[in-house]
Protein backbone atom coordinates (compact mmCIF):
# COMPACT_ATOMS: atom_id res chain seq x y z
CA UNK A 1 0.00 0.00 0.00
CA UNK A 2 1.45 3.28 -0.91
CA UNK A 3 -0.31 6.57 -0.34
CA UNK A 4 1.57 9.96 -1.87
CA UNK A 5 0.84 12.94 0.04
CA UNK A 6 2.48 16.70 -0.03
CA UNK A 7 5.24 17.26 2.10
CA UNK A 8 4.27 18.60 5.31
CA UNK A 9 6.42 22.05 5.68
CA UNK A 10 4.09 23.67 3.33
CA UNK A 11 1.41 23.23 6.26
CA UNK A 12 3.16 24.93 8.99
CA UNK A 13 -0.10 25.94 11.89
CA UNK A 14 1.56 29.16 12.29
CA UNK A 15 2.71 32.04 10.41
CA UNK A 16 5.54 34.26 10.72
CA UNK A 17 5.56 37.52 11.99
CA UNK A 18 7.25 38.09 8.13
CA UNK A 19 4.19 36.50 6.47
CA UNK A 20 1.67 38.16 8.17
CA UNK A 21 3.36 41.29 7.33
CA UNK A 22 2.99 40.22 3.46
CA UNK A 23 -0.54 39.56 3.64
CA UNK A 24 -2.26 41.99 1.01
CA UNK A 25 -4.92 43.84 3.70
CA UNK A 26 -1.27 44.27 5.69
CA UNK A 27 0.50 45.62 3.00
CA UNK A 28 -2.45 47.89 2.48
CA UNK A 29 -1.39 49.67 5.24
CA UNK A 30 1.67 50.40 4.40
CA UNK A 31 3.95 48.54 6.98
CA UNK A 32 7.40 49.54 8.41
CA UNK A 33 9.57 47.96 10.28
CA UNK A 34 11.37 49.93 12.80
CA UNK A 35 12.96 47.28 15.56
CA UNK A 36 13.99 43.83 15.71
CA UNK A 37 14.18 43.16 12.31
CA UNK A 38 16.01 40.23 12.52
CA UNK A 39 13.08 38.55 14.70
CA UNK A 40 10.96 38.69 11.88
CA UNK A 41 10.73 34.78 11.12
CA UNK A 42 9.03 34.04 15.12
CA UNK A 43 5.76 32.29 15.21
CA UNK A 44 2.17 34.47 15.61
CA UNK A 45 0.41 32.19 17.66
CA UNK A 46 -2.36 34.54 17.59
CA UNK A 47 -3.69 37.96 17.26
CA UNK A 48 -4.80 40.75 20.34
CA UNK A 49 -6.02 44.11 20.34
CA UNK A 50 -4.72 45.63 23.41
CA UNK A 51 -3.86 49.54 24.63
CA UNK A 52 -2.88 48.73 28.32
CA UNK A 53 0.03 49.66 29.85
CA UNK A 54 0.51 46.16 31.59
CA UNK A 55 -0.89 43.75 28.33
CA UNK A 56 1.38 41.23 29.12
CA UNK A 57 -0.65 39.73 31.91
CA UNK A 58 -3.49 39.10 29.33
CA UNK A 59 -1.12 37.35 26.99
CA UNK A 60 0.50 33.44 26.71
CA UNK A 61 3.27 34.25 24.51
CA UNK A 62 2.99 34.39 20.23
CA UNK A 63 0.59 37.08 20.02
CA UNK A 64 0.87 39.96 17.51
CA UNK A 65 -0.20 42.61 19.17
CA UNK A 66 -2.06 45.45 17.26
CA UNK A 67 -2.64 48.89 19.43
CA UNK A 68 -2.83 52.59 18.14
CA UNK A 69 -1.40 53.86 21.22
CA UNK A 70 -4.08 56.17 22.42
CA UNK A 71 -3.60 55.33 26.13
CA UNK A 72 0.53 55.31 25.78
CA UNK A 73 0.53 58.94 24.52
CA UNK A 74 2.61 61.85 25.71
CA UNK A 75 4.00 59.52 28.79
CA UNK A 76 7.79 57.96 27.80
CA UNK A 77 7.07 55.63 30.82
CA UNK A 78 4.07 53.92 29.72
CA UNK A 79 5.69 53.46 26.29
CA UNK A 80 8.69 51.81 28.07
CA UNK A 81 6.87 49.53 30.35
CA UNK A 82 4.33 48.68 27.36
CA UNK A 83 7.52 47.55 25.64
CA UNK A 84 8.95 45.60 27.87
CA UNK A 85 5.49 43.77 28.99
CA UNK A 86 5.12 42.45 25.86
CA UNK A 87 8.61 41.12 26.10
CA UNK A 88 8.13 39.43 29.26
CA UNK A 89 5.35 37.81 27.84
CA UNK A 90 6.73 36.44 24.90
CA UNK A 91 5.09 38.40 22.48
CA UNK A 92 5.82 37.67 18.66
CA UNK A 93 5.77 41.58 17.44
CA UNK A 94 3.82 44.76 17.96
CA UNK A 95 2.10 46.58 15.67
CA UNK A 96 1.80 50.06 15.99
CA UNK A 97 -0.88 52.09 13.90
CA UNK A 98 -0.34 55.83 13.37
CA UNK A 99 -2.59 58.66 13.53
CA UNK A 100 -3.55 61.00 16.15
CA UNK A 101 -2.10 59.47 18.89
CA UNK A 102 1.54 59.06 17.47
CA UNK A 103 1.69 60.64 13.80
CA UNK A 104 5.52 59.08 13.77
CA UNK A 105 6.80 56.23 15.38
CA UNK A 106 7.67 57.13 19.11
CA UNK A 107 11.98 56.99 19.67
CA UNK A 108 10.96 56.10 23.13
CA UNK A 109 9.06 52.50 21.99
CA UNK A 110 11.20 51.79 19.00
CA UNK A 111 14.15 51.93 21.26
CA UNK A 112 12.92 49.81 23.83
CA UNK A 113 11.94 47.43 20.95
CA UNK A 114 15.02 47.34 19.97
CA UNK A 115 16.85 46.38 22.87
CA UNK A 116 13.98 43.89 24.05
CA UNK A 117 14.34 42.18 20.19
CA UNK A 118 11.42 42.48 19.93
CA UNK A 119 9.61 43.10 16.57
CA UNK A 120 7.67 46.81 16.18
CA UNK A 121 5.83 47.48 13.44
CA UNK A 122 3.93 50.78 12.38
CA UNK A 123 1.20 50.45 9.67
CA UNK A 124 1.28 54.31 8.31
CA UNK A 125 -1.84 53.65 6.30
CA UNK A 126 -4.47 53.16 9.30
CA UNK A 127 -7.55 50.31 8.84
CA UNK A 128 -9.70 48.31 10.69
CA UNK A 129 -7.63 46.09 13.03
CA UNK A 130 -10.78 44.11 12.96
CA UNK A 131 -10.27 42.96 9.39
CA UNK A 132 -6.62 42.19 10.27
CA UNK A 133 -7.22 40.31 13.02
CA UNK A 134 -10.14 38.11 11.56
CA UNK A 135 -7.79 37.72 8.16
CA UNK A 136 -4.75 36.48 10.71
CA UNK A 137 -6.64 34.15 12.85
CA UNK A 138 -9.22 32.50 9.90
CA UNK A 139 -5.55 31.93 8.49
CA UNK A 140 -4.20 30.30 11.64
CA UNK A 141 -7.44 28.01 12.28
CA UNK A 142 -6.70 26.41 8.25
CA UNK A 143 -3.74 25.82 8.42
CA UNK A 144 -3.95 24.34 12.18
CA UNK A 145 -6.75 22.07 10.50
CA UNK A 146 -4.99 21.37 7.66
CA UNK A 147 -1.88 20.45 10.22
CA UNK A 148 -3.95 18.15 11.70
CA UNK A 149 -5.42 16.48 9.17
CA UNK A 150 -2.35 16.05 7.48
CA UNK A 151 -0.69 14.15 10.31
CA UNK A 152 -3.49 11.98 10.50
CA UNK A 153 -3.50 11.13 6.76
CA UNK A 154 0.81 10.15 7.48
CA UNK A 155 -0.72 8.01 10.31
CA UNK A 156 -2.87 6.59 8.02
CA UNK A 157 -0.13 5.57 5.22
CA UNK A 158 2.72 4.13 7.51
CA UNK A 159 0.03 2.73 9.49
CA UNK A 160 -1.51 1.12 6.14
CA UNK A 161 2.24 0.62 4.95
CA UNK A 162 2.52 -1.76 8.41
CA UNK A 163 -0.22 -3.52 7.74
CA UNK A 164 0.62 -4.61 4.43
CA UNK A 165 4.01 -5.68 6.01
CA UNK A 166 5.94 -3.44 4.72
CA UNK A 167 9.92 -3.22 5.42
CA UNK A 168 11.67 -0.76 7.68
CA UNK A 169 13.26 0.52 4.76
CA UNK A 170 9.91 1.20 3.03
CA UNK A 171 8.65 3.15 6.36
CA UNK A 172 11.78 5.33 6.37
CA UNK A 173 10.94 6.16 2.46
CA UNK A 174 7.69 7.39 2.96
CA UNK A 175 8.73 9.45 6.24
CA UNK A 176 11.69 10.90 3.74
CA UNK A 177 8.96 11.85 1.40
CA UNK A 178 6.78 13.58 3.35
CA UNK A 179 9.58 15.46 5.45
CA UNK A 180 11.83 16.56 2.27
CA UNK A 181 14.95 15.93 4.25
CA UNK A 182 17.14 12.69 5.45
CA UNK A 183 15.98 10.41 7.95
CA UNK A 184 18.01 8.63 10.51
CA UNK A 185 17.15 6.12 12.67
CA UNK A 186 19.81 4.82 15.73
CA UNK A 187 20.37 3.20 18.27
CA UNK A 188 21.04 4.40 22.36
CA UNK A 189 24.90 4.68 21.37
CA UNK A 190 23.88 6.34 18.18
CA UNK A 191 24.85 4.16 15.79
CA UNK A 192 22.91 4.25 12.61
CA UNK A 193 20.64 1.49 11.79
CA UNK A 194 18.45 3.06 8.74
CA UNK A 195 18.16 5.79 6.41
CA UNK A 196 16.19 7.51 4.15
CA UNK A 197 15.78 10.15 1.39
CA UNK A 198 17.96 11.38 -0.91
CA UNK A 199 21.14 9.46 -1.41
CA UNK A 200 23.88 12.56 -1.57
CA UNK A 201 21.82 14.49 1.08
CA UNK A 202 21.85 11.39 3.89
CA UNK A 203 25.61 10.65 2.69
CA UNK A 204 26.66 14.61 3.75
CA UNK A 205 24.91 13.94 6.93
CA UNK A 206 26.63 10.60 7.49
CA UNK A 207 29.79 12.35 6.31
CA UNK A 208 29.59 14.18 9.69
CA UNK A 209 27.80 11.73 12.13
CA UNK A 210 30.20 11.79 14.34
CA UNK A 211 29.85 15.76 15.36
CA UNK A 212 26.08 15.04 15.20
CA UNK A 213 26.05 12.05 17.42
CA UNK A 214 28.29 14.03 20.02
CA UNK A 215 25.61 16.49 20.30
CA UNK A 216 22.36 14.32 19.82
CA UNK A 217 21.36 15.29 23.28
CA UNK A 218 21.39 18.63 22.74
CA UNK A 219 18.84 20.97 22.15
CA UNK A 220 16.73 21.31 18.56
CA UNK A 221 17.64 23.22 16.12
CA UNK A 222 17.99 24.37 13.07
CA UNK A 223 15.74 21.15 11.47
CA UNK A 224 17.41 18.69 13.48
CA UNK A 225 14.34 17.33 14.98
CA UNK A 226 14.26 13.81 17.03
CA UNK A 227 11.48 11.62 18.50
CA UNK A 228 12.30 8.84 20.86
CA UNK A 229 11.52 5.09 19.97
CA UNK A 230 10.64 2.65 23.17
CA UNK A 231 7.62 1.11 25.08
CA UNK A 232 6.53 0.27 27.99
CA UNK A 233 9.27 2.64 29.77
CA UNK A 234 12.01 1.51 27.90
CA UNK A 235 13.95 3.53 25.24
CA UNK A 236 15.69 1.66 22.78
CA UNK A 237 16.63 4.14 20.15
CA UNK A 238 15.38 7.64 18.34
CA UNK A 239 14.16 8.71 14.91
CA UNK A 240 15.50 12.05 13.65
CA UNK A 241 14.98 14.26 10.84
CA UNK A 242 18.02 15.86 9.69
CA UNK A 243 17.65 19.29 8.18
CA UNK A 244 13.91 20.10 8.07
CA UNK A 245 13.01 22.84 6.55
CA UNK A 246 9.50 23.27 7.62
CA UNK A 247 8.07 24.79 10.52
CA UNK A 248 9.33 23.42 13.95
CA UNK A 249 6.01 22.34 15.46
CA UNK A 250 5.02 20.73 11.96
CA UNK A 251 8.47 18.79 11.84
CA UNK A 252 7.81 18.11 15.47
CA UNK A 253 4.10 16.40 14.53
CA UNK A 254 6.22 14.36 11.58
CA UNK A 255 8.80 12.71 13.94
CA UNK A 256 6.47 11.89 16.30
CA UNK A 257 3.97 9.76 13.52
CA UNK A 258 6.66 8.43 12.45
CA UNK A 259 7.92 7.19 15.87
CA UNK A 260 4.93 5.88 16.76
CA UNK A 261 4.42 3.71 13.55
CA UNK A 262 8.25 2.66 13.75
CA UNK A 263 7.34 1.29 17.30
CA UNK A 264 4.18 -0.52 16.17
CA UNK A 265 6.63 -1.82 13.41
CA UNK A 266 9.23 -3.18 15.86
CA UNK A 267 6.46 -4.73 18.25
CA UNK A 268 4.68 -6.79 15.40
CA UNK A 269 8.01 -7.88 13.74
CA UNK A 270 7.86 -6.30 10.14
CA UNK A 271 8.62 -9.06 7.58
CA UNK A 272 11.84 -9.86 8.74
CA UNK A 273 13.25 -11.70 11.95
CA UNK A 274 16.33 -9.99 12.26
CA UNK A 275 16.72 -7.09 14.43
CA UNK A 276 17.39 -3.29 12.81
CA UNK A 277 20.92 -3.98 13.60
CA UNK A 278 20.98 -6.94 11.77
CA UNK A 279 19.42 -5.66 9.07
CA UNK A 280 21.86 -2.40 8.99
CA UNK A 281 24.85 -4.57 8.54
CA UNK A 282 23.74 -7.18 6.66
CA UNK A 283 22.93 -4.12 3.99
CA UNK A 284 26.38 -2.98 4.48
CA UNK A 285 28.06 -5.80 4.17
CA UNK A 286 25.76 -7.06 1.07
CA UNK A 287 27.07 -3.90 -0.70
CA UNK A 288 30.41 -4.43 -0.07
CA UNK A 289 30.40 -7.80 -1.46
CA UNK A 290 28.35 -6.92 -4.16
CA UNK A 291 30.59 -4.08 -5.38
CA UNK A 292 27.40 -2.24 -7.10
CA UNK A 293 27.96 0.44 -4.80
CA UNK A 294 31.71 2.47 -4.50
CA UNK A 295 33.30 1.49 -1.28
CA UNK A 296 33.90 5.37 -0.82
CA UNK A 297 30.52 5.69 -1.22
CA UNK A 298 30.14 3.16 1.68
CA UNK A 299 32.39 4.53 4.04
CA UNK A 300 30.22 6.76 5.52
CA UNK A 301 27.31 4.49 6.52
CA UNK A 302 30.43 2.33 8.23
CA UNK A 303 31.66 5.20 10.41
CA UNK A 304 27.85 5.49 11.48
CA UNK A 305 27.39 2.13 12.13
CA UNK A 306 30.39 2.32 14.96
CA UNK A 307 32.88 0.46 12.47
CA UNK A 308 36.66 2.09 13.49
CA UNK A 309 37.67 3.29 9.80
CA UNK A 310 40.62 5.54 10.64
CA UNK A 311 43.95 3.95 9.86
CA UNK A 312 42.25 0.64 10.80
CA UNK A 313 43.44 -3.07 9.36
CA UNK A 314 40.46 -4.69 8.03
CA UNK A 315 40.15 -8.38 7.79
CA UNK A 316 37.22 -9.92 5.31
CA UNK A 317 36.06 -13.05 6.61
CA UNK A 318 32.91 -15.73 5.44
CA UNK A 319 31.79 -18.19 7.86
CA UNK A 320 29.80 -21.19 6.52
CA UNK A 321 27.18 -22.74 8.68
CA UNK A 322 28.21 -20.00 11.18
CA UNK A 323 25.16 -18.22 13.70
CA UNK A 324 25.79 -14.60 13.59
CA UNK A 325 24.47 -14.30 16.98
CA UNK A 326 27.61 -16.99 17.84
CA UNK A 327 29.60 -14.64 15.65
CA UNK A 328 28.78 -11.65 17.25
CA UNK A 329 29.33 -13.18 20.71
CA UNK A 330 32.49 -14.44 19.85
CA UNK A 331 33.83 -11.28 18.68
CA UNK A 332 32.66 -9.12 22.02
CA UNK A 333 34.23 -11.84 24.05
CA UNK A 334 37.43 -11.29 22.26
CA UNK A 335 37.26 -7.86 22.10
CA UNK A 336 37.42 -7.31 18.07
CA UNK A 337 35.86 -4.22 17.05
CA UNK A 338 34.12 -5.86 13.12
CA UNK A 339 30.10 -6.28 11.83
CA UNK A 340 28.40 -9.24 11.27
CA UNK A 341 26.00 -9.99 8.81
CA UNK A 342 23.84 -13.35 7.05
CA UNK A 343 24.75 -13.49 3.67
CA UNK A 344 22.67 -16.16 0.85
CA UNK A 345 23.42 -19.78 1.09
CA UNK A 346 24.21 -20.22 4.80
CA UNK A 347 27.38 -17.82 4.24
CA UNK A 348 27.65 -15.02 6.90
CA UNK A 349 30.01 -11.82 6.02
CA UNK A 350 32.42 -10.85 8.99
CA UNK A 351 34.30 -7.78 9.05
CA UNK A 352 36.95 -6.97 11.82
CA UNK A 353 38.48 -3.45 11.96
CA UNK A 354 41.56 -4.23 13.95
CA UNK A 355 44.50 -1.44 14.95
CA UNK A 356 47.38 -1.47 12.33
CA UNK A 357 49.62 -2.73 15.58
CA UNK A 358 47.47 -5.39 16.13
CA UNK A 359 48.13 -8.82 14.32
CA UNK A 360 46.24 -9.63 12.10
CA UNK A 361 46.54 -13.52 11.46
CA UNK A 362 46.81 -14.49 14.72
CA UNK A 363 43.78 -12.30 15.96
CA UNK A 364 41.50 -14.10 13.10
CA UNK A 365 42.98 -17.84 14.14
CA UNK A 366 41.67 -16.79 17.61
CA UNK A 367 38.32 -15.94 16.50
CA UNK A 368 38.16 -19.45 14.27
CA UNK A 369 39.24 -21.05 17.58
CA UNK A 370 36.44 -20.05 19.40
CA UNK A 371 34.01 -21.74 16.63
CA UNK A 372 32.92 -25.00 16.22
CA UNK A 373 31.95 -27.07 13.11
CA UNK A 374 32.65 -24.43 10.42
CA UNK A 375 34.59 -23.16 7.52
CA UNK A 376 36.15 -19.74 8.19
CA UNK A 377 37.58 -18.43 4.98
CA UNK A 378 39.83 -15.08 5.34
CA UNK A 379 41.01 -13.13 2.45
CA UNK A 380 44.56 -11.23 2.91
CA UNK A 381 44.34 -8.18 5.38
CA UNK A 382 43.62 -4.94 3.48
CA UNK A 383 44.76 -1.77 4.70
CA UNK A 384 43.20 0.42 2.70
CA UNK A 385 38.92 0.62 2.68
CA UNK A 386 38.62 0.76 -1.34
CA UNK A 387 40.21 -2.88 -1.17
CA UNK A 388 37.72 -4.28 1.22
CA UNK A 389 34.81 -5.22 -1.45
CA UNK A 390 37.53 -7.21 -3.04
CA UNK A 391 38.35 -8.85 0.18
CA UNK A 392 34.93 -9.42 1.05
CA UNK A 393 34.58 -11.14 -2.70
CA UNK A 394 38.12 -13.33 -1.97
CA UNK A 395 36.51 -14.32 1.15
CA UNK A 396 33.12 -15.37 -0.42
CA UNK A 397 34.99 -17.17 -3.26
CA UNK A 398 37.80 -19.65 -0.56
CA UNK A 399 34.07 -19.94 1.18
CA UNK A 400 32.51 -21.16 -2.03
CA UNK A 401 35.22 -23.42 -2.84
CA UNK A 402 35.49 -25.54 0.49
CA UNK A 403 31.68 -25.52 1.07
CA UNK A 404 31.58 -29.06 -0.22
CA UNK A 405 33.89 -30.15 2.36
CA UNK A 406 37.56 -30.74 1.02
CA UNK A 407 39.49 -32.70 3.67
CA UNK A 408 42.57 -31.74 5.81
CA UNK A 409 41.38 -27.95 6.22
CA UNK A 410 43.39 -25.22 8.59
CA UNK A 411 41.39 -23.83 11.24
CA UNK A 412 41.27 -20.32 8.60
CA UNK A 413 41.29 -21.37 4.70
CA UNK A 414 42.80 -18.54 2.68
CA UNK A 415 42.91 -18.42 -1.15
CA UNK A 416 46.68 -20.42 -0.82
CA UNK A 417 44.42 -23.18 0.46
CA UNK A 418 41.64 -24.12 -2.03
CA UNK A 419 44.38 -24.42 -5.03
CA UNK A 420 42.64 -26.19 -8.03
CA UNK A 421 39.03 -26.43 -6.20
CA UNK A 422 39.46 -22.27 -6.33
CA UNK A 423 39.94 -21.68 -10.04
CA UNK A 424 36.94 -24.56 -10.78
CA UNK A 425 34.73 -22.65 -8.52
CA UNK A 426 35.45 -19.79 -10.50
CA UNK A 427 34.92 -21.33 -13.81
CA UNK A 428 32.07 -23.54 -12.73
CA UNK A 429 29.09 -21.43 -14.81
CA UNK A 430 31.41 -21.94 -18.27
CA UNK A 431 29.39 -24.02 -20.47
CA UNK A 432 32.70 -25.63 -21.63
CA UNK A 433 33.48 -26.82 -18.03
CA UNK A 434 30.06 -28.18 -17.53
CA UNK A 435 29.96 -30.26 -20.95
CA UNK A 436 33.66 -31.44 -19.75
CA UNK A 437 32.31 -32.73 -16.26
CA UNK A 438 28.78 -34.25 -17.75
CA UNK A 439 31.43 -35.96 -20.14
CA UNK A 440 34.24 -36.99 -18.10
CA UNK A 441 31.43 -38.61 -15.64
CA UNK A 442 28.86 -39.46 -17.87
CA UNK A 443 28.99 -43.28 -16.25
CA UNK A 444 28.33 -42.82 -12.36
CA UNK A 445 25.36 -39.49 -13.19
CA UNK A 446 22.68 -41.94 -13.31
CA UNK A 447 20.94 -42.37 -9.64
CA UNK A 448 22.69 -45.76 -9.28
CA UNK A 449 25.93 -44.54 -9.99
CA UNK A 450 25.69 -41.78 -6.29
CA UNK A 451 27.32 -44.41 -3.87
CA UNK A 452 30.46 -45.07 -6.66
CA UNK A 453 30.93 -41.29 -7.06
CA UNK A 454 31.20 -40.76 -3.01
CA UNK A 455 34.08 -43.58 -3.08
CA UNK A 456 35.26 -41.57 -6.16
CA UNK A 457 35.49 -37.92 -3.98
CA UNK A 458 37.30 -39.79 -1.31
CA UNK A 459 39.15 -41.73 -3.11
CA UNK A 460 40.69 -38.35 -5.48
CA UNK A 461 40.54 -36.07 -1.96
CA UNK A 462 42.94 -38.02 -0.12
CA UNK A 463 45.53 -38.12 -3.27
CA UNK A 464 43.87 -41.87 -3.81
CA UNK A 465 45.00 -43.39 -0.78
CA UNK A 466 42.99 -46.79 -0.66
CA UNK A 467 43.73 -47.30 3.12
CA UNK A 468 42.63 -43.78 4.17
CA UNK A 469 39.09 -44.19 1.54
CA UNK A 470 38.73 -47.23 2.94
CA UNK A 471 38.49 -46.52 6.61
CA UNK A 472 36.35 -43.30 5.37
CA UNK A 473 34.10 -45.71 3.60
CA UNK A 474 33.86 -48.41 6.29
CA UNK A 475 34.32 -51.11 4.15
CA UNK A 476 37.77 -53.46 3.18
CA UNK A 477 40.56 -53.17 1.35
CA UNK A 478 39.03 -56.30 -1.40
CA UNK A 479 35.52 -54.21 -0.74
CA UNK A 480 37.00 -50.98 -1.98
CA UNK A 481 39.08 -52.56 -4.94
CA UNK A 482 35.94 -53.60 -6.11
CA UNK A 483 34.27 -50.42 -6.41
CA UNK A 484 37.45 -48.72 -8.03
CA UNK A 485 37.59 -51.23 -10.59
CA UNK A 486 33.55 -50.61 -11.23
CA UNK A 487 34.59 -47.17 -11.44
CA UNK A 488 37.16 -47.68 -13.61
CA UNK A 489 34.95 -49.53 -15.79
CA UNK A 490 31.77 -47.15 -16.50
CA UNK A 491 33.96 -44.47 -16.72
CA UNK A 492 36.33 -46.21 -18.96
CA UNK A 493 39.76 -44.90 -17.68
CA UNK A 494 42.38 -46.08 -15.60
CA UNK A 495 42.69 -44.02 -12.50
CA UNK A 496 46.23 -45.25 -12.00
CA UNK A 497 47.26 -43.31 -14.61
CA UNK A 498 48.12 -39.63 -13.35
CA UNK A 499 46.65 -37.36 -16.62
CA UNK A 500 43.20 -39.32 -16.24
CA UNK A 501 42.99 -39.62 -12.77
CA UNK A 502 43.51 -35.75 -12.86
CA UNK A 503 41.19 -35.17 -15.40
CA UNK A 504 38.28 -36.95 -13.28
CA UNK A 505 39.43 -35.31 -10.66
CA UNK A 506 38.59 -31.67 -12.60
CA UNK A 507 35.70 -33.07 -13.87
CA UNK A 508 34.22 -33.97 -10.28
CA UNK A 509 35.31 -30.55 -8.52
CA UNK A 510 33.44 -29.01 -11.53
CA UNK A 511 30.41 -31.11 -10.96
CA UNK A 512 30.24 -30.40 -7.25
CA UNK A 513 30.31 -26.90 -8.02
CA UNK A 514 27.63 -27.14 -9.85
CA UNK A 515 25.35 -28.61 -8.15
CA UNK A 516 26.00 -26.73 -4.62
Amino acid sequence: MSTTLEPLESLAPTLSVRQVLMLERVLAGEPEVVAGASQLDRAVRWVHVAEAADVGVMLSGGEMVLTTGVLLAGDDDKQAEYIRSLHRAEAAAVVLGLGRAFPAPPDVMRRAAERCGLPMVVLHRPFPFAELTEEVQARLVRRKFAAVSMSEAVRTALTGLITAGAPLQRMLDEIAHHSGCPVVVTNLAHRVLATAGERSAVDDVLRDWERIARQAGGSEGDGWIRAELGGRGERWGQIMLCGYRGDAATGRLLADRAAEALVLHRMLGGTSAHTWEEQSAQSLLTDLVSGVVPARQLLPRARAAGLPVNRRTFVPLVVRDGDPAELDRVLRLLGLPGIVAELADGATAVLLSLARDQDATVLTANFAARLSRTVVAAADPRTAWDDVPAGMREARHVADAVASGALDLPAVVRLKDVHLRGLVRLLRDDPHVQSFAERELDGLLCGAGDDLLAVLRTYLATGRNKSRTAQLHHVSRPALYRRLEAIQGRLGVDLDDFEQAASVHIALLAHDAQQG
